[in-house]
């Protein structure tokens, strides 16, 4: 499957729609003054979030399309295929790498970790927002025999790959990265995966609570916030700096 001529396609119908409170859970965790990239951008509505917030944003995607949209906003952004390229910048060049909801799309995200451990400035932070498969949705499913494919769920056809709150943290801590936070977001929108009931605006709210105090069970969307550790070498075969 070729995956850059898929999401042209995508990005050429899809328009500027993002659930903005599961943005904001990455947004207001960038400051003023960083030197961010984001991989894989889409057409730069977060990244357009973060620069509001007064961070300098540099992006990639590995559509053409989405790259142009990006780069209609005012926001540099080159096309980078990065289950077969590497990024065009330097070791430690940012102070912050955001990757939202984008690995789960990838034949392999272990490519897009590597090589954002390797911009990232020892001290810096590398963030990411994943579908998380443990739902207890997606649990019941199992437990009953069944895994469907559900639009805007963790299980959405779209999604090559799937991840649980704990393989993220391996995966991360595999690299050198220390998570340092845990946030979760419900996507409460997602009417094909919620019961109409958790939907009402009585419930709303509690379960929102839920899913950022257990996003392992409750959030379908979990963030991971990590930090690089000084090493020595790459990823992988980390040796802490004395």
């Amino acid at each position: 499957m070729n995956l850059v001529q898929f999401y042209d396609d995508y990005w050429r119908k899809a328009d500027d729609t993002f659930d903005l409170e599961r943005l904001d859970l990455i947004a207001r965790r960038i400051h003023s003054g960083e030197r961010v990239l984001e991989i894989d951008c889409g057409p730069g509505v977060l990244a357009n979030l973060m620069r509001e917030r007064g961070a300098t944003i540099t992006a990639t995607d590995l559509s053409a399309v989405a790259v142009e949209r990006t780069r209609a906003k005012g926001i540099p952004a080159e096309q980078v295929d990065l289950d077969t390229e590497l990024l065009p910048f330097a070791d430690a060049t940012f102070d912050t790498v955001v990757s939202n909801s984008m690995m789960e799309h990838r034949f392999y995200p272990e490519r897009t970790l590597n090589e954002a451990v390797r911009v990232l400035k020892p001290g810096g932070r590398f963030i990411t927002c994943l579908p998380n498969i443990a739902h207890w949705i997606c649990r019941w499913w199992v437990l009953t025999g069944r895994f469907p494919y559900v639009k805007n769920s963790p299980t959405d056809a779209l999604h090559i790959r799937f991840f649980t709150v704990a393989e993220a943290r391996r995966l991360c801590q595999d690299r050198g990265l220390r998570v340092l936070d845990l946030d979760g977001s419900a996507s409460l929108w997602a009417r094909e995966f919620y019961p109409a009931l958790l939907r009402s605006r009585r419930l709303r709210p509690l379960y929102t609570r839920l899913a950022h105090r257990w996003p392992s069970m409750f959030a379908r969307d979990f963030v991971l916030v990590c930090q690089k550790q000084a090493t020595l070498s790459g990823p992988g075969k980390e040796h802490r700096l004395p």
